[in-house]
């Protein structure tokens, strides 16, 4: 028998003053949700994928099934990109982004600390200036009432949501910008998927 521990798991965020161990446990929140949602639009994605195939399958014995699912490739498209964009943040506070750390790992500790500071003040802005055009790129599909071709989709609804993903991920590299500073852990590994034996 399994037992289960009632308690929360201790907040690696703990050592810091109130207010922005709020926002930092608030942020790691929101990081899990992304992992969950990113899940999610893979596992659509995938089931997506394989009515296609069952459909395109079933068509050549039984003439009342169409040979395709007309939304099934522009709607993996969508898909796939939110799959990108949310699973983003989650990775970032695991640890699980492609990083150089030659350098890192060779110097001194002051030096690595500015080094994180500098690298996750650098990444919140450039994915703070990324939200901020595709928020606009989204606001102006919207405006304009645009469309796709193949099924008439408002494209201002699948650009929103990438534009949700990539503000989550531009919120981690604020909170790991915070967790820098304060020299607190950048990585939570309890956030790891654990391997399948």
């Amino acid at each position: 028998m399994v037992s289960v521990s009632s308690e929360a798991p201790q907040s690696l965020n703990a050592a810091a003053p109130v207010p922005l161990r709020i926002l930092l446990d608030g942020i790691d929140r929101l990081g899990r949700l992304d992992g969950w949602i990113g899940g999610g639009c893979l596992l659509m994605l995938t089931l997506l994928m394989l009515c296609e195939v069952a459909t395109r399958f079933l068509s050549n014995f039984l003439p009342f099934f169409p040979p395709t699912i007309s939304i099934a490739w522009e709607y993996s498209s969508y898909l796939m990109a939110a799959s990108f964009t949310f699973g983003a943040a989650m990775t970032l506070r695991v640890g699980g982004h492609i990083r150089v750390v030659l350098l890192l790992k060779n110097a001194p500790v002051p030096v690595q600390r500015a080094l994180d500071i500098l690298s996750a003040a650098a990444g919140f802005a450039f994915m703070a200036f990324l939200t901020s055009a595709m928020a606009k790129f989204a606001f102006g599909a919207y405006v304009r009432g645009q469309v796709s071709t193949s099924s008439d989709t408002p494209l201002w609804f699948p650009e929103a949501v990438v534009t949700f993903g990539m503000l989550l991920l531009t919120l981690q590299f604020l909170a790991r910008a915070i967790q820098a500073v304060l020299g607190l852990p950048l990585e939570d590994h309890r956030m790891k998927a654990s391997p399948v034996e």
